[in-house]
Order: C-alpha cells, then structure tokens, then sequence
C-alpha cells in the first residue's frame, strides 16, 4: 500500500508538487481539474470519485482544495469518507498567507490572480468566460470589481508582466504582493508531518 495521496486542485498542483519535493515527503499527487471552479456543485462529485479510485491503493489520503463554492458540501462529505482537507474557503485565500480578509476589507471588489491562473488567464478567464467572444461581457462581468491582486508565488518577471496584461484585459489596476506558498504550505506541512 502507497503511503499518501493528495487530491489535488489542478490550480495548486504545480505548487503541491514543489511543496512534496521540498520536504521530501512520499506522496503522490492525483489532480482534479480546475475548470471545475466554472461550475462548483460538480467539485464534490469529482473529489468523491478519485477518493473512490484510490481509496484502497493509500494509507491516508488528502484532499487540497478550498471549499470552493461548494457551500460545505465538500466538508460533509469529506466527514463521511474519513479524509482529511487542507482548511480555508479557496485557494486564493490560502495564498494570501493570513493577509486575505485585510484584502477583502480593503476592497471588497478584488480579483486575484495567482501563479497559476496568470499562466492560465486566457484559457480560464478570457475564453472561459466567453469574453474572447463576446468582449462586451467583461464589463457584465467585473463591473463591481476596483483592483486585481496578483498573489506571486514566485519572484518571475515574465509572470508579473503576464499579470499586468491579465489586469489590463480587464481594466483594473493590479498590485502585487509576493507571497510565496503561503499558508498552502503550512497546512500541508500540518497534516502530513503533524
């Protein structure tokens, strides 16, 4: 029997694997795909069946995935399958490294961007959204929004000018604030080494 399986939202699966090499941990890294972030109710699903794919070939499994959208319905059924989750309500949150209600207290209309979704802007957000398409929607959609936070997880100056491209699309002003894995990392490291 392998020892750990983390299931993965493949928004944090670049990171997780950086993370597991770091700490030289034997686990293996099962992804979820992240365009499920478009359609929330059908991320509990997805969770239940890799658990179910793996549940026999692991000694402990670890979902990582914020809750998402899913309005605890990951939780309740996490409880029922005995797995364990990396707490906080997304990703974007665990990222931001405790700073994330300042953030949202002092704009509550933020947009964040992260490492992965700056690689991923296009494709998720533009194309995703249908705003490639239609660029009337980009207004319908970040009407309420005053800024883009990108949460840096790493120090790339090719990232940074892809974020300021991102915010421009969608006529935000952006900020950066390197933060590295943030509290990814610390709860990872609380349940695995914990």
């Amino acid at each position: 029997m392998k020892e750990i399986a983390l299931i993965v939202c493949g928004a944090l699966a670049r990171e997780v694997l950086e993370i597991i090499q770091k700490y030289g941990w034997d686990a293996d890294v099962l992804g979820v795909p992240s365009l499920l972030h478009n359609n929330p109710k059908n991320i509990t699903p997805a969770v239940l069946k890799r658990i179910q794919q793996v549940k026999k070939e692991y000694k402990h499994i670890i979902v990582v995935y914020g809750d998402c959208g899913t309005s605890g319905k990951m939780d309740r059924m996490l409880e029922r399958e005995g797995v364990s989750r990396v707490s906080g309500p997304h990703c974007y949150e665990m990222y931001a490294d405790g700073q994330f209600e300042d953030l949202m207290d002092g704009a509550p209309g933020t947009f964040f961007l992260t490492d992965y979704l700056v690689r991923s802007f296009d494709h998720l957000v533009l194309e995703g959204l249908g705003i490639d398409q239609n660029p009337h929607l980009r207004d319908d959609y970040f009407k309420n929004y005053s800024r883009v936070v990108y949460l840096a997880q790493h120090d790339d100056p090719a990232l940074k000018e892809r974020a300021q491209w991102a915010a421009d699309c969608l006529n935000l002003p952006l900020e950066i604030r390197q933060t590295g894995y943030g509290l990814l990392e610390t709860r990872l490291v609380e349940l695995i080494e914990g």
